[in-house]
């Protein structure tokens, strides 16, 4: 954990909270903090989740997806195939 100011003040003038995620980013001896939303975060988890293949689908129908939620455990499995449905 970085501190980087305890000033309200400075806070105050850049729009940032005690707990915001900040960017770091160093360039010609100098470092430069970018206020990130959380959704940046949640952005990052959800490709994560995509390139590990902890997905379901596609579907044909809303029909389908909702059977597919209704007959998942509640503990998310960390590989799902995807193949074409067959009827």
């Amino acid at each position: 954990m970085i501190r980087i100011d305890k000033s309200r003040s400075v806070r105050r003038r850049v729009s940032i909270s005690v707990g915001d995620v900040l960017e770091a980013k160093a360039e010609r001896g100098k470092v430069t903090f970018t206020p990130k939303a959380v959704v940046d975060r949640a952005i990052a988890e959800a490709l994560e989740d995509i390139r590990k293949g902890r997905v379901c689908g596609p579907f044909e129908t809303a029909e389908e997806m909702l059977a597919s939620m209704k007959g998942r455990s509640k503990k998310q499995t960390t590989k799902v195939k995807s193949t074409a449905h067959s009827r």
